[in-house]
């Protein structure tokens, strides 16, 4: 690749974080206008060498994201939209620019696909359906605010720690005149009796019908499927992606950090030895005359934080349907919809 095609793919990373301030583009949709750019500035000759700057680009996307599962399904998508794409072009630069309008095109249009996911969902929901839902997630919001125009709904939504990310459902659901209540994530067995269907959006839905979602989701699913109650997941098509993990530790954002255990002085060493004085050995056990009160709203360290996931795998047999804008999917359908979408 030459000097200014590697300048290209540093760059995109920057292009991708701009595009990203739109509250409209999720990360698949940014990433595909990314790789649009890229196409606007490569001077790539030939469709091997477009392909290959389109390649290395989306790997500067995956190593700077801490989270690129969702941006590498956009990648995937339009690079093999690209591979595929008729050559009927009288030269190859005339044949970027198609490709630079269809992409852009297409990023224009997946936008409107909430609106079909809303369409599709508000048949599942009636009167005074009370529905939980966990995190924040634009086309869950949007199917959210869509049947509240039509239908009485109420909603409890995750805290979704550690980011929070439910409070902000929340306030906009609450703002829309939705009775809406914040659930503690540890609280989501205790109130599950109360609802009638979950609803959740999703980072990714994967090969094998499963779902990628902030962590958190796959065990509302496991309780859901115990009590049976529907769980439903809202999904662009634009977030399939040709994953197929068989565990949580499959997933490409799992590293050895998570949920490791600290290392700890060996017993008999210096550290251990000199941790407690005698008088704090004859009081252990005993209760303290000065004892502790708890912060009303004790937090994580960003350590403690760093060691959790943010993501997690729900199997696609804890999944009801999968309500996207190419229909509404059994887990085995998406499967066979991904079959076909990267088959030409």
């Amino acid at each position: 690749m030459s000097q200014m095609g590697q300048n290209s793919s540093q760059d995109i990373y920057c292009t991708f974080e701009r595009l990203l301030e739109d509250e409209q583009l999720s990360p698949p949709l940014a990433a595909i206008l990314a790789l649009t750019e890229l196409i606007v500035s490569s001077n790539a000759g030939t469709m091997f060498e477009l392909v290959e700057a389109l390649k290395a680009g989306a790997e500067v996307l995956k190593k700077r994201s801490s989270n690129p599962i969702s941006l590498n399904a956009g990648c995937e998508l339009f690079i093999a939209f690209v591979t595929l794409f008729p050559h009927e072009s009288d030269s190859f630069s005339e044949l970027k620019t198609e490709l630079v309008h269809q992409g852009r095109r297409y990023a224009a249009e997946a936008i409107s696909f909430r609106d079909k996911i809303a369409e599709s969902t508000l048949g599942f929901i009636k009167d005074d359906s009370v529905i939980l839902t966990h995190s924040y997630s634009r086309v869950v919001m949007k199917a959210l605010l869509h049947a509240h125009s039509t239908k009485r709904i109420s909603v409890y939504v995750t805290e979704a720690r550690p980011r929070g990310l439910g409070l902000k459902t929340y306030e906009a659901l609450t703002a829309a005149g939705i009775p809406c209540t914040v659930v503690l994530d540890s609280a989501v067995a205790y109130v599950m009796d109360q609802v009638d269907f979950v609803l959740v959006g999703s980072e990714a839905v994967v090969e094998s019908g499963g779902l990628i979602n902030a962590v958190g989701s796959n065990q509302i699913a496991i309780i859901a499927k115990a009590t049976n109650k529907p769980f439903y997941a809202l999904a662009e098509s634009y977030k399939f992606h040709r994953l197929f993990p068989l565990s949580q530790y499959d997933l490409p954002t799992h590293n050895a950090d998570i949920l490791s255990l600290p290392s700890l002085p060996q017993r008999g060493s210096s550290a251990n030895t000199t941790s407690s004085s005698p008088a704090s050995r004859i009081t252990d056990g005993l209760p303290s005359s000065k004892p502790t009160v708890p912060s009303a709203h004790p937090t994580m360290t960003a350590e403690q934080i760093a060691r959790n996931p943010r993501v997690d795998y729900t199997r696609p047999d804890l999944i009801s349907l999968v309500f996207s804008d190419v229909g509404t999917l059994t887990p085995e359908g998406v499967s066979q919809y991904l079959v076909g979408m990267f088959a030409g």
